[in-house]
């Protein structure tokens, strides 16, 4: 019977087993979906076209860019390496898989799928900037090198495994800037995110980007995310009357007591915050059944007590009811977490709601009350929070869907997958529009940093150049504009592509770090940028250069390359 599977990563070996040890470190693609058959079908007409041709064995060259920054900004994150690296560790044909191309591509001779079979990618290399780095456009995020046909199967998936993560985790360290490093992000945009696999990508890479916790409870398992939930309104309106509540005791914090009725000492403190003088008796009559939720929710989680206020009425109802339940919690040893708003002005709801809290806290003496966590949600974009910023807000936490995990403002990167040298001679690609213009041939990419610790210039060069040295002048020139050129001395300099799949060679093999680091790495790379690359409005475009020899290199090519036009 034909395999319906990938068998497992230690069947792929190369004469020496050193492909098979190197798929079994770094594990199996998180999508089950990311296998071999996940191209777009020109990629196996090419594929066969070499094949036939007798060029599939041709070593190539291809790197893969963008060429413009999301969001209207200028920075990007680059995410997905490791999944590009599971995906090469795996690959390989099955017996379905062939059986299936077979059925599909009639046309072709029996031996290439002989050929196929055989596939997999222990003899390409892949050269990467470090997952979690900051990025510009036109620098190679990844140098893939190997046998054109096999490099060519790769084009496709790796487009597609680096260009949402990279633009979800663009646009949740975009959120992370506006809201400031004090404020807690949490993502919660599984029921809004474009499936199941979009869904657990953008958990990932919204934690990469700088988010803190998510709502979702896989990504959570899958990735070791911290998680944070609360209750719906649905939990709140499902309550009639304090009736309900069948077991109404509960234990105190520190196990030396039992409170045999909570609810009516939840009673009891509604009473005093509807009579203190401090508060004005602005509290009157609150709807019970949301108190019942809210009581019987402490009941459940009476060390991790966080409410929903707006479900009927936030500063009537919400609020007061809230306090009693958090009032009565505190006479026996716990503290409750705080409370969320997800509709109205949430500005002055946050702001009232605070000086409640303030009030309560003198009013009763009870220490940190006005400290208590106010998270906000409902449909929250960059732009909304960084107007509630402009407008003053008490917010402590956002909570995040909708328009952070689908992108909303930005439809995709636009990675591209451009060979640049076959059988070591470079090749270019020609438009009329000059962004399309590829930058040719094997290369080496260096960020160039200045006295005062801030990157200044990352530099393309040939790597056959020696690598810029910092204290020695080196004159970096745009790819295609001929008058913008600047000489730089750096103080420091950063070789941005590492090797982390060697195939066949002997290179060391660059480890990948934990997502936990990966999201250390993404944090400081923010940091060193000059704050006038980061900022929303009008950001300063960082520079992207190529050395001398490069420019000349390129546009000799350019020349030779480009047909001559004839005038009659």
């Amino acid at each position: 019977m034909a395999a319906t599977s990938a068998p497992p990563a230690s069947a792929y070996a190369n004469g020496n087993g050193t492909h098979a040890v190197m798929a079994a470190e770094v594990g199996a693609p998180t999508n089950p979906m990311a296998t071999a058959l996940l191209t777009d079908q020109y990629q196996f007409s090419m594929a066969y076209a070499y094949w036939k041709a007798g060029k599939h064995a041709d070593r190539a060259v291809f790197d893969l860019y963008f060429r413009k920054n999301p969001f209207g900004g200028e920075f990007t994150v680059f995410a997905g390496l490791e999944e590009c690296i599971k995906f090469i560790a795996n690959f390989k044909f099955t017996e379905d898989d062939i059986s299936f191309l077979q059925s599909v591509m009639p046309m072709c001779e029996g031996a290439f799928f002989d050929y196929l079979s055989e596939v997999d990618c222990s003899d390409v290399e892949v050269y990467s900037i470090p997952e979690g780095s900051v990025v510009f456009p036109k620098v190679p995020l990844m140098r893939v090198e190997g046998p054109v046909a096999v490099v060519q199967l790769l084009e496709t998936p790796f487009v597609n495994l680096i260009n949402y993560a990279s633009l979800v985790t663009t646009n949740a360290a975009r959120h992370r800037h506006v809201a400031g490093k004090s404020k807690v992000l949490l993502e919660f945009g599984l029921r809004r995110a474009q499936g199941p696999d979009g869904a657990i990508s953008a958990s990932k890479y919204c934690f990469m980007g700088g988010f803190d916790a998510t709502s979702n409870v896989l990504a959570g398992n899958l990735f070791g995310i911290p998680l944070r939930g609360t209750h719906s309104h649905a939990f709140v309106s499902s309550y009639m009357s304090l009736d309900e509540i069948p077991d109404k005791t509960l234990r105190s914090k520190d196990g030396s007591r039992v409170c045999q009725d909570f609810v009516s000492l939840v009673q009891e403190w509604l009473q005093k915050i509807q009579v203190a003088d401090s508060l004005g008796g602005v509290f009157g009559y609150t709807n019970q059944s949301e108190l019942a939720a809210f009581a019987s929710y402490a009941l459940a989680f009476p060390s991790n007590f966080l409410a929903l206020v707006d479900t009927y009425d936030v500063m009537r109802s919400g609020i007061p009811n809230f306090c009693a339940v958090a009032l009565a919690l505190h006479d026996l040893g716990y503290k409750a977490s705080g409370i969320r708003l997800d509709s109205g002005d949430l500005a002055y709801l946050s702001i009232e709601a605070r000086k409640v809290f303030r009030a309560v806290e003198k009013e009763f003496n009870v220490p940190g009350f006005g400290k208590m966590v106010i998270t906000a949600s409902n449909d929250l974009t960059e732009e909304t929070i960084d107007a509630l910023n402009k407008q003053g807000h008490e917010v402590d936490a956002f909570g995040i869907g909708t328009y952070l995990v689908t992108c909303y403002s930005q439809a995709a990167l636009g990675c591209v997958f451009k060979l640049v040298e076959i059988n070591s001679k470079p090749r270019i690609k020609l438009s009329e529009d000059v962004a399309k213009v590829s930058i040719p041939c094997k290369k080496r990419c260096f960020r160039l940093y200045g006295k005062e610790g801030y990157p200044l210039v990352d530099i393309m060069i040939r790597e056959s150049e020696p690598s810029p040295k910092a204290g020695e002048r080196i004159l970096c020139r745009h790819p295609f504009i001929e008058s913008k050129r600047a000489y730089v001395v750096p103080q420091h300099v950063e070789e941005l592509l590492q090797c982390y799949w060697p195939g066949r060679s002997d290179k060391p093999r660059a480890e990948l770090p934990s997502l936990d680091k990966i999201r250390s790495r993404c944090m400081q790379q923010l940091e060193k940028l000059r704050p006038d690359h980061i900022r929303r409005l009008n950001p300063t475009p960082y520079k992207v250069s190529v050395s001398a020899k490069l420019y000349d290199f390129i546009h000799c090519l350019w020349l030779n390359e480009a047909p001559v036009g004839e005038l009659q």
